[in-house]
């Protein structure tokens, strides 16, 4: 299955922030075992190309690995070589674009406008960011759908478990989670990661509510 079908498939991507080779293992565990199997670590993240091929060396297939926060071709192309099966970027950057799809790899860039939108499939998106999706809520996401339903659109930014179904009932095909569902920071003994299992299983029930 691709990165693009199984973002389709099971609509919930974790986004990781601020964790580090140590951190980044239990974290994806327990998601994983929560039922959360997509996950974007960003790029910001010191020795983002470090974590990410730990992330992947010790995941296998368990658990599909993006880079996200990628704002240039080169930092694309560091984070591919350290494993990561997709790209996720908070802005619409062309080169990215030409070079992903150069290699056939899920590039996901973020925009906000239709023009945003439009301009990203004319350069070979797949899928778009909808970034910050909170800022303007579920309903933007109806009036862009609606001039526009062949765009698959990922919402991100102030999406939790408590207002997620209402992006999804608007005609978002994946939404990211962050803080919400991850917080690396905070994730300090075992009964931490067992909450974060726990919250993730909670994530799963609530998006079959819909």
């Amino acid at each position: 299955m691709t990165p693009m079908e199984m973002i389709l498939e099971q609509k919930i991507v974790a986004v990781i922030r601020h964790a580090d080779k140590q951190s980044i293992v239990p974290i994806l565990e327990a998601l994983a075992a929560g039922g959360v199997k997509i996950a974007e670590i960003t790029a910001e993240t010191p020795n983002a190309e470090g974590v990410i091929e730990t992330a992947v060396n010790h995941m296998g297939n368990e658990v599909c690995i993006g880079a996200g926060t990628v704002l240039d071709p080169e930092t694309a192309q560091k984070t591919l070589a350290a494993g990561a099966k997709f790209v996720v970027s908070p802005a619409l950057n062309i080169d990215i674009l030409a070079f992903t799809n150069r290699y056939n790899v899920l590039n996901i860039p973020g925009v906000m406008t239709p023009t945003e939108i439009l301009t990203a499939y004319e350069h070979g998106a797949k899928m778009v960011k909808i970034f910050p999706a909170n800022t303007f809520g579920p309903d933007y996401i109806k009036n862009i759908l609606g001039p526009l339903p062949h765009v698959q659109a990922m919402v991100t930014g102030g999406i939790t478990i408590e207002n997620m179904n209402d992006y999804f009932a608007e005609g978002a095909a994946a939404a990211g989670l962050g803080s919400s569902l991850v917080n690396a920071k905070k994730l300090q003994i075992n009964e931490d990661y067992q909450q974060l299992t726990a919250n993730a299983k909670n994530v799963v029930a609530k998006l079959g509510e819909r």
